[in-house]
């Protein structure tokens, strides 16, 4: 278990402690939503969750074969719904620093889509995932 501390500081921000770590990150309400935009917001959070973990996990298991994954870049693309609220779809664009017939291929582009963020989110949010294979 990780424990996160957060604390609502006004003005619609907060600081969120890891406590582990003692990392800290700030947020902000976005600009569209009462925010001033100054920090991620909450759902920016979850679209930084996803890309990070797509990267991630799939780094472990370029290790685990000896494939260097340095380089790779994630851009994840946050769609709001106005009603209710919520995430609608997260668009990720994987760039992997390998030519396109590597062997690793498949196994790499699974665990993308298999990592443990990727399969947390509800099953009704579009999550198209494209790679790029750039070596």
């Amino acid at each position: 278990m990780v424990n996160i501390s957060i604390q609502y500081t006004g003005g619609l921000h907060c600081d969120a402690i890891h406590e582990p770590s003692k990392a800290r990150i700030e947020t902000d309400a976005p600009a569209d939503n009462q925010g001033k935009g100054t920090a991620f917001s909450p759902t920016d959070l979850v679209a930084t969750a996803l890309g990070t973990c797509v990267a991630t996990t799939m780094a472990i298991v370029a290790e685990r074969h000896e494939v260097e994954l340095k380089g790779m870049t994630v851009k994840v693309a946050k769609e709001m719904a106005s009603d209710p609220r919520r995430i609608s779809r997260l668009t990720t664009e994987v760039h992997v620093p390998l030519p396109a017939d590597h062997p690793q291929r498949a196994l790499l582009e699974q665990t993308a889509i298999g990592c443990p963020v990727h399969r947390s989110l509800a099953a009704e949010m579009a999550r198209p995932t494209q790679f790029f294979w750039e070596g």
